[in-house]
């Protein structure tokens, strides 16, 4: 994509832009080739403190048995950005790939994370409440496969609903999502697809589990509690991420989120931030959700993250995290 214009060969196309090798340059461009909505940063940035020194020798053991040193698993995972803190200080900040300081970064699912912990402050406002069932909030789901779920459910992808999320499948209910949000085109074979993400929550009508039986990974989950977040606030996404979470915690830069047709914030994977404000975004959940000396997240919401009495996953997580679960 250099030159102006870049010659034909060297474009993105809309089918391919998040696959390898274009998402080397997209993954930092989104907002060049999406509409975007801004997430605004602090008005009195927090500096981050630094305690710096070479971690690239370490070596450590892969989930595969092999043993490498951070320097070559950062150039064996095509990394962008790399940042450690330890004890609330930077041990180690390194970019790749033309990223900078300044360089926000698609963030694809850890968008969730993001959305969950707003939901964590609207529920210690009192604004939600888990417990309750979440068409309580979006009377339109009880004509889905969302009628009686608790908003519990949603937020731990625990719903019955019925959702593949086959990524290789363009025609899967993933494959919507991406067309819905306006991250792809609409395939040839498409035919009554949802034009926003709203519009696909409202199809999926059918169940195949119990509510609170069976975990399995659905991104829709993300954006039904995104929208029951709007609807009980009556504030777009990401003026409730700005508002509530992101100017509260010393953000360097803006943020922003792919948007779809109906102006919807992508809550389930198009939030972009840069990585020293990610950073701080993990320091907020060690320091119990308090940012200097102010509690930003309920401090009994990050605990039950860790430790709540929970524990539905499935066997594909519990490869990767033998004492983990989705919260």
């Amino acid at each position: 994509m250099e030159g102006s214009p870049p010659p034909p060969e060297w474009r993105i196309s809309h089918e391919d832009w998040d696959r390898p090798p274009w998402n080397r340059w997209s993954f930092q461009n989104v907002r060049n080739f999406l509409p975007t909505a801004r997430v605004r940063r602090a008005d009195n940035p927090d500096p981050l403190r630094r305690n710096e020194s070479d971690l690239n020798e370490i070596r450590f053991e892969r989930i595969d048995g092999t043993v490498q040193s951070v320097g070559q698993m950062l150039d064996d995972t095509y990394t962008d950005g790399f940042i450690v803190l330890r004890g609330g200080r930077v041990v180690s900040e390194q970019y790749f790939n033309g990223m900078t300081p300044r360089t926000p970064h698609l963030l694809q699912s850890v968008s969730k994370s993001v959305a969950g912990t707003v939901a964590g402050i609207l529920a210690g406002d009192g604004i939600l409440d888990v417990r309750r069932p979440v068409s309580d909030y979006l009377p339109e789901l009880e004509e889905t496969a969302w009628k009686g779920a608790l908003l519990q459910h949603v937020l731990d992808m625990t719903s019955g609903v019925r959702y593949s999320e086959e990524y290789t499948d363009p025609l899967s209910d993933i494959g919507k999502t991406d067309a819905a949000s306006g991250w792809k085109p609409f395939p040839p074979e498409a035919t009554n697809w949802p034009e926003c993400i709203w519009d696909q929550v409202l199809a999926l009508t059918r169940q195949d589990a119990a509510h609170g039986e069976r975990f399995e990974y659905r991104s829709i989950e993300t954006d039904v509690l995104a929208h029951a977040m709007e609807r009980v606030t009556g504030k777009r996404l990401p003026c409730l991420v700005s508002d509530l979470l992101w100017s509260r915690i010393g953000t360097e830069e803006d943020g922003y989120y792919t948007v779809d047709r109906s102006g919807y914030g992508l809550a389930d994977g198009g939030f972009n931030a840069t990585l020293r404000d990610m950073a701080r975004f993990g320091q907020l959940h060690l320091n119990e959700g308090s940012w200097e000396g102010k509690q930003v997240v309920p401090e009994a919401w990050i605990h039950d993250i860790r430790s709540g009495n929970h524990g539905l996953f499935n066997d594909h997580g519990r490869t990767y995290f033998p004492h983990g679960c989705y919260r």
